[in-house]
């Protein structure tokens, strides 16, 4: 079943490292709101099959008011066919979820809570410029389960140079105690036109430690594991049966829709990409006009999305899917250009499925490129 992501474009403040396109003006909700549920009645005719995930993400998400998610969610059930169980996530800030705030989610369809805790350390997540606190992000958990939301993932981030390892380890044992049955967790990468990296260049902030990225990378893997959670794509861990839907078909190339400023979308063929600007986005939907921009796939371009994303994935890359669906000079190539990564064991064949080993995780994107294809390649 296919997906529907919606990306809400509005936070109460900007976090350091981050370089999502947002707003912090909430003056245009009514209007955004507008704009996205027109967005979804002019897409409704891009996928006519029926629906089994739906994410609202951000930005974020849980800063509207419940009528204009209400109103966001009667335009989709209206246009299009969701399954009875379909996953309907919403991103959320722990700040947000007081009390009054869960309840008017239990109103909506939303099943599934993706909480933006970060850290339970109140020095790191002044550090990140988050608008909560310590408190705050275990106290809206168990607020969450204690509401009937037992369906929860977290966000956490390492590799930051206030995160020692003891610290670190405090975020694990916090979130496995806690009994969250997913986890998203990222390595801090310091992106052009953030905060953070305007503080790193004028040398007020210490820079990215790859080294302790790895390490405590390589730990989370081993204490989860420990803990019974499964690896299924490199950033995302949950017990067993409750991998998130929304994740999992996006690494393994199921169409999505995509629905608000800067989101994108994909059918297997065409990759559609909306603009980045809050203002052109609502003029040019009040004008019942799409904005955004439309990319026609080639087999090459398609054959290196299949290997960027399920190479991430415990799955794997399945080698008689590039054979059917790419063709054999595409496997041919393939099996040439793993030899080296299987020969530094960083990657596996298991039954014609390439994996990443432990030390292939680390170096993910780098074999990932180096496995793509280009016309030129083929024609050699």
């Amino acid at each position: 079943m296919a997906g529907i992501y919606i990306h809400i474009p509005f936070c109460k403040q900007a976090c350091n490292y981050c370089d999502f396109h947002f707003s912090t003006s909430l003056n245009d909700v009514d209007e955004m709101t507008n704009a996205i549920c027109k967005e979804i009645i002019l897409k409704k005719d891009r996928i006519t099959e029926q629906i089994g995930s739906i994410y609202l993400g951000g930005g974020t998400p849980s800063l509207l008011p419940e009528k204009s998610l209400q109103k966001i969610f009667n335009t989709l059930t209206t246009h299009f066919s969701i399954s009875a169980d379909a996953e309907i996530t919403i991103e959320t800030n722990p700040d947000d979820l007081d009390a009054r705030k869960i309840a008017e989610l239990r109103q909506l369809p939303v099943n599934r809570f993706s909480i933006g805790v970060q850290s339970f350390f109140n020095e790191d997540l002044v550090w990140m410029n988050r608008a909560h606190n310590a408190v705050e992000a275990e106290s809206c958990i168990k607020r969450s389960q204690d509401a009937g939301f037992e369906n929860l993932s977290i966000d956490l981030i390492y590799g930051y140079p206030l995160l020692t390892d003891e610290k670190w380890l405090g975020n694990i044992n916090k979130t496995i105690n806690l009994q969250i049955p997913h986890i998203s967790a990222y390595s801090l990468t310091v992106e052009p036109r953030t905060a953070l990296a305007a503080a790193i260049k004028k040398g007020k902030q210490i820079p990215v430690n790859d080294e302790q990225s790895a390490a405590q990378f390589i730990f989370l893997i081993e204490k989860l594991g420990a803990a019974g959670f499964d690896q299924y794509e490199i950033s995302n861990f949950s017990l067993p049966g409750k991998h998130a839907v929304h994740n999992t078909n996006y690494w393994r190339g199921i169409p999505y829709l995509g629905i608000g400023p800067s989101a994108h979308g994909f059918n297997g063929n065409v990759r559609y990409l909306n603009i980045a600007s809050n203002h052109k986005y609502m003029t040019q939907l009040a004008s019942d006009h799409l904005a955004e921009t439309i990319e026609e796939l080639d087999i090459y371009d398609r054959f290196n999305e299949y290997i960027m994303t399920s190479l991430r994935t415990m799955w794997g890359t399945d080698l008689n899917k590039i054979k059917n669906d790419f063709g054999k000079p595409f496997l041919e190539e393939t099996l040439k250009n793993i030899k080296p990564f299987i020969q530094r064991d960083w990657l596996k064949n298991e039954n014609d499925n390439l994996i990443l080993t432990m030390d292939g995780k680390l170096f993910a994107d780098y074999i990932a490129s180096e496995l793509f294809l280009l016309n030129e390649d083929q024609d050699s």
